[in-house]
């Protein structure tokens, strides 16, 4: 299994809309609503998250590739004061196979070597929260419905 990583084209954005729907599927799935009203609300959605995603600042866009097709996309800011993990997505059928563990191992491994802390913010529902507990980042904060986590460089 080859796991890669490369810049964002303009042409994932049908991959990136499939992959969107991917991660929500469960929670539309349980309101009864009609193929019609996920669509719009799914589409509303994803261009909302687009725009925010592209307003960050020292972004770096990636697509997760296994064997070369896209599977996933993290996207990481790195700036003076930290490492952030603004997104990491996998479609349904590569998650829980170790390959969002290895990216954000080497994500921590960075942060250790450059000393700043790595930083998340996540859904306070999402089954992630224990995965990056078990690699050592820690609630911080709450705001609304999401955890603020950090890991820190200095504690290793």
């Amino acid at each position: 299994m080859a796991v890669g990583l490369r810049s964002v084209q303009s042409d994932d954005r049908s991959f990136l809309y499939e992959l969107y729907c991917s991660t929500r599927a469960d929670e539309l799935g349980a309101l009864g609503w009609s193929e019609l009203q996920r669509e719009v609300f799914l589409k509303q959605q994803f261009a909302a998250q687009q725009r925010a995603f592209d307003g960050l600042s020292h972004a770096d866009h990636q697509i997760i590739l296994k064997d070369g097709r896209p599977i996933g996309r993290m996207i990481v800011v790195r700036n003076d004061e930290e490492l952030r993990l603004a997104d990491i997505a996998l479609l349904a059928e590569h998650r829980n196979h170790g390959i969002g563990t290895s990216l954000i191992r080497e994500l921590l491994n960075e942060a250790q070597s450059v000393g700043k802390p790595m930083r998340l913010q996540v859904l306070n529902t999402n089954r992630a929260i224990l995965l990056y507990q078990r690699m050592g980042l820690e609630i911080r904060s709450e705001r609304g419905m999401y955890l603020q986590m950090q890991w820190d460089s200095r504690r290793g």
